[in-house]
């Protein structure tokens, strides 16, 4: 990736009973673009008696993205959406004003054996929208549009690039994008991509300027248009990014906003359970100190 600004590990970090790895946000880089936080999920295996189990908890000021490579995970919401998630298809689920969901291990799936593996991202809404009403999108496999380019298959997934759009309705100028090489392949994105662009290798090698990167880093580009780098064997990478924001946008717990004040209410407004409720469940997640 030409002309590196930052490199940003993968760090690991506790969600319901298993570990995920933190990517965004880094003290030295908030958000890349719109988005604002990355966690990649697993890959975990559970056993017979092991299940996801994250209970109702709140998000303004966000649309979340849910992208899975392995298993299944069933999204329930305040705006009444019951969808199991599978490998592949895009759950993207918009916040504004305020929404609550649950993610959990389906029914069908509890007493199984079972692994679950995939990106879970966040990308801040622009200012005049962040108190739009909540909405909900689920977008199949199948929909996502895939091509090839000189032996690389890629994938968009949100966003619009390469003169295709994915139907994930997005609210701003973003892109995230998977590129998959079964052999080693140059790549070079610099006259497609816009704004600000980060990389995340899931698997095999990126070499860049005489430079090898393995899974588990972002690579923050300085400057989208110089994007170029190679993919060795067997390597899948995502591509993500577009137009920053003019201001700050602060993040605590499960809030983005642009203002401190609004996130001092989302928390008042939890604490004191007046967000709506997702049908059918009675547990929630505890405002933390």
């Amino acid at each position: 990736m030409s002309n590196l600004s930052t490199i940003i590990p993968e760090r690991a970090a506790n969600i319901g009973n298993f570990m995920v790895g933190r990517l965004l946000p880094f003290r030295e880089k908030r958000m890349v673009g719109p988005f604002a936080f990355i966690d990649h999920m697993g890959p975990v295996s559970m056993g017979e008696n092991e299940n996801l189990d994250v209970p109702p908890h709140p998000h303004i000021g966000l649309s979340t993205l849910t992208y899975l490579f392995e298993g299944s995970i069933m999204h329930r919401d305040s705006l009444g959406f019951e969808i199991e998630i599978t490998p592949g298809a895009v759950n993207w689920m918009t916040a504004g004003k305020g929404v609550v969901h649950s993610e959990r291990t389906p029914e069908n799936l509890r007493g199984t054996r079972k692994t679950l593996h995939g990106l879970q991202i966040w990308v801040a809404l622009p200012k005049h929208l962040e108190f739009m009403e909540p909405s909900f999108h689920h977008t199949e496999k199948k929909d996502i549009p895939q091509f090839e380019i000189d032996g690389v298959s890629i994938k968009v997934i949100a966003g619009e690039v390469f003169g295709k759009k994915s139907p994930v309705p997005v609210h701003s100028d973003l892109y995230f994008l998977e590129l998959k090489s079964g052999k080693r392949k140059k790549v070079k994105l610099g006259d497609y991509l816009f704004g600000e662009s980060g990389l995340y290798i899931l698997e095999g090698t990126v070499i860049s300027e005489g430079n090898t990167y393995k899974p588990k880093q972002i690579l923050v580009s300085k400057d989208s248009t110089l994007c170029e780098f190679e993919m060795a064997e067997n390597t899948t990478v995502y591509i993500f990014g577009g137009e920053a924001f003019a201001g700050e946008r602060h993040i605590h717990w499960n809030f983005v906003a642009s203002e401190k004040e609004t996130i001092e209410k989302a928390r008042a407004d939890w604490k004191a359970q007046r967000f709506p409720k997702v049908p059918g469940e009675t547990e929630f997640v505890p405002l933390p100190d």
